[in-house]
């Protein structure tokens, strides 16, 4: 929104320097973007007064002129076709640095000195008019800078208005806040009585669509004669970047820009049948708007009709079968209320965004109609000549802002301030924001109708903390207690499998939480599978990403996929994510985090092959994983066979993960039949752990103890088992026991074949033995030993391997 300083002293009387101003509309929210002295750069250009106009002697086009500027005379060479003795122009003087960029000089023209230049309104950017030189009024005094002359001296102001705020989109409603903040009068816009609208313009309006157009007024104006606008309207306008047109269309852009209200000024001559219809669009119809171009209509545009065809698209631009011209001897001039959110779409449906549509798509004050009606016609019967007639007001249900209570001591508790009631009052009046005492502490307000943003208490509280001025409300600090809030358990879980995944050479994968169900396919799922129950998506961007996951395996094995086709044959991944699972009777699923690991290629992929080989990673390295976070994170993380092997799984190469004698997860290696359904041809291992239960298991305490000064002790054992029985629940059981000095047990070698009998296997084992008080004896060893081989036959049944 641009007006100046001038523009605006005309309805508040303010002493303000434009700087001073600047920063009080921008305290007020009105966030300024420019303040710019207009025609700063014309200092050597002069009101003169030509006195003879005489031939150039080698020159058919060029004629001699004595110009008085003051006191002197200069001669000019002018080739200009209005150049006449008495006409009153603008000369810019030697030295002057024009709009241009070059310098008017001293110099000869075929021969002839020429101590100056003649200007046309364009040379001098004071509009577009180059056919001839400038013509001023006739009381013009020669001699005065053109600034003066003209009332040139003043400062364009520009303010970036948020969506919120259309009352501001115009110069008055600016003036208003003006007058608020500087607690001086605001003036009223004068405007005569005219005609009733009553229906005997001499023309019929027709609303078809009425919640698309609230109000719709128009009003005749005959005998009127287009031409050029007097310089004071001209000269307002190119101030704010409009160019000029001819005075009908210059004053409906004027009231536009001093009231806020758009108008359409259509030539009444080109309106078939003397009718008006609002409607909306139908399927093929197009126009020509006033900018030259045919539009094609979506159905559903609001139009503005005559008995025939549409003449404008409501709210954004007219049309060129109705334009006003200079044969234009009767207008009919239109002002109305046209629903917001449907120019939005009509303006953005054409591509076409215009000073009208800016105003209506943010919301207009419907009660300002037909006083902006009438401010124009009064000016068009002012200037353009004509007599006004009368006209139509087409009112349906206008919105209405219902009224708010706003408390004193709500307003001193959210700002900080000890205002007062009745000074909270003064400064809403002071903005034309009617107010009344209901009590001490409440005031009863009824937002005005041009201020679509009041809707609630706080938008009032907002308002007087405007007025009162952000740099005088004082700055407290917040009270913050000096603690913190304990950190989210799985939170820290989550960031500490992160850092142990990456410190074991795994590199980190995050997946959309949607997928596909092609994945359930994938992954071999029977049709009563848990897993296929998934939480379905609304509004799927496509039909891979239909459904929240239930599992993180098949995203990391499309990453598997991806790297494998590019030569990378040797990864490491994991994934820390959210699984979802729809529950009975609620909205909302279960949403329990997991880790994901899949590995596959060499186990070592750094490595120099000369030492480490080409060992391929196996289940044991997934395994490994599983003991260290274990171990890292403090949890008893017990692994067993699985009861049940999962259908994406290779048969035997599945183990179950308990923590706390819950269901933790599993480790396993893909099945070759799912592999081949994701592409991959190589084997893959992965290892599946809910965070959930690892978090509700008990943590295993941390014991410090001093080293001893004892020596340890290692014999070994080797035991026949039957092959059902498990290795590890043959070192659990030892160190469960409670036998003296048995500090640990360790698996050395598990061997079945001959000579063991079939059904059977060895599992050789290291005890080592250990005391914090003595130095170990056989004996004593040989005691506890003999009681091991014991527990294991009696369990177990396990006997000594004697070869």
């Amino acid at each position: 929104m641009k007006f100046t300083l001038n523009w605006l002293k005309q309805y508040v009387d303010i002493d303000l320097t434009p700087a001073a101003l600047a920063d009080t509309l921008t305290m007020l929210g009105l966030e300024v973007d420019a303040v710019e002295e207009l025609y700063s750069g014309l200092e050597q250009v002069r009101a003169a007064e030509i006195k003879t106009v005489r031939p150039h002697p080698n020159a058919d086009k060029l004629v001699l002129c004595d110009v008085a500027v003051g006191g002197e005379i200069k001669r000019v060479v002018c080739g200009a076709p209005n150049a006449r003795a008495g006409l009153k122009t603008a000369i810019a003087l030697p030295g002057q640095v024009m709009p241009g960029g070059f310098t008017i000089k001293k110099s000869k023209i075929r021969g002839e000195r020429s101590e100056g230049m003649l200007c046309s309104e364009s040379e001098l950017g004071l509009g577009d008019s180059h056919d001839g030189i400038m013509e001023l009024p006739d009381e013009v005094q020669a001699g005065l800078p053109l600034t003066d002359a003209l009332g040139l001296r003043d400062t364009m102001i520009e303010v970036d208005l948020t969506p919120n705020r259309p009352d501001c989109a115009c110069v008055y409603g600016v003036a208003r806040e003006v007058a608020g903040a500087t607690e001086r009068p605001l003036k009223a816009i004068d405007i005569p009585s005219l005609p009733s609208l009553d229906g005997s313009g001499g023309f019929t309006v027709t609303v078809e669509a009425p919640e698309a157009c609230r109000r719709y007024a128009a009003r005749l104006v005959t005998g009127v004669t287009p031409g050029p606008s007097p310089w004071w309207l001209r000269r307002m306008l190119l101030a704010v970047g409009l160019r000029p047109i001819n005075n009908i269309v210059d004053i409906t852009n004027f009231v536009m820009l001093e009231m806020g209200q758009p108008l359409h000024a259509f030539d009444f001559s080109k309106i078939d049948g003397g009718r008006i219809v609002v409607r909306t669009a139908r399927d093929g119809e197009r126009i020509t708007t006033l900018d030259g171009m045919e539009r094609p209509l979506e159905p559903g545009t609001l139009l503005i009709c005559d008995g025939k065809r549409p003449v404008a698209v409501a709210g954004v631009m007219g049309g060129e079968n109705s334009e006003v011209g200079a044969e234009t001897r009767d207008i009919l001039l239109e002002s109305a209320y046209f629903d917001p959110v449907g120019i939005r779409r009509a303006s953005r449906s054409l591509k076409l965004g215009t000073d009208a549509s800016y105003r209506f798509e943010r919301g207009v004050d419907p009660h300002a109609t037909i006083r902006a009606l009438d401010r124009a016609a009064a000016l068009i019967a002012e200037i353009a000549g004509g007599r006004i007639g009368g006209g139509v007001d087409c009112r349906h249900e206008l919105p209405v802002n219902p009224t708010i209570e706003l408390r004193t001591s709500k307003t001193n508790a959210l700002l900080g301030t000890t205002l007062t009631t009745s000074r909270i009052a003064a400064y809403l009046n002071g903005i034309e924001i009617p107010c009344r005492t209901k009590d001490d502490d409440t005031l009863v307000v009824s937002p005005p109708s041009f201020r679509v943003d009041l809707e609630r208490e706080v938008d009032l509280v907002e308002e007087v903390a405007r007025l009162t001025g952000y740099n005088e409300i004082a700055t407290t600090m917040p009270v913050v207690p000096m603690s913190f809030s304990e950190e989210s358990a799985d939170r820290t879980l989550r960031a500490r499998l992160a850092g142990i995944m990456t410190a074991s050479g795994l590199c980190e994968a995050i997946n959309y939480s949607f997928t596909g169900e092609r994945h359930h396919d994938q992954l071999g799922l029977p049709p009563d599978d848990p897993l296929r129950r998934s939480v379905r998506i609304v509004n799927p961007l496509t039909e891979d990403q239909a459904v929240m996951r239930t599992t993180l395996l098949p995203g990391l094995l499309d990453n598997l996929r991806h790297n494998l086709n590019r030569q990378n044959t040797d990864i490491g991944l994991f994934e820390i994510g959210k699984t979802f699972h729809p529950l009975d009777g609620r909205e909302q699923p279960r949403e329990p985090y997991h880790l994901c690991v899949v590995m596959t290629g060499r186990r070592d992929p750094g490595a120099p092959v000369l030492h480490y080989g080409q060992h391929q990673a196996d289940l044991l390295d997934v395994k490994g994983l599983a003991e260290t976070i274990g171990r890292e994170i403090r949890r008893e993380l017990i692994l067993a066979p699985a009861e049940k092997t999962p259908p994406w799984c290779e048969t035997g190469q599945c183990l179950d993960i308990m923590a706390g004698g819950t269901p933790a997860g599993f480790l396993a290696t893909v099945g070759r039949e799912t592999l081949r359904r994701f592409g991959i041809k190589q084997p893959v291992h992965y290892l599946d752990l809910d965070l959930e239960a690892i978090l509700a298991a008990p943590a295993t305490p941390v014991r410090f103890t001093p080293l001893s000064k004892y020596p340890a002790v290692k014999w070994d054992l080797a035991f026949i088992v039957a092959d059902s029985v498990g290795a590890g629940d043959m070192v659990r059981a030892i160190e469960d026991s409670g036998l003296d000095y048995v500090q640990r047990a360790e698996i050395f070698d598990v061997y079945s074949g001959k000579p063991i009998e079939k059904g059977y296997k060895s599992v050789a084992l290291s005890i080592t033995y250990h005391s914090d008080r003595k130095t170990l004896s056989d004996k004593a060893v040989n005691k506890v030993h003999q009681r091991i081989i014991k527990l294991i036959g009696d369990t177990f049944g396990g006997r000594l391997r004697e070869e």
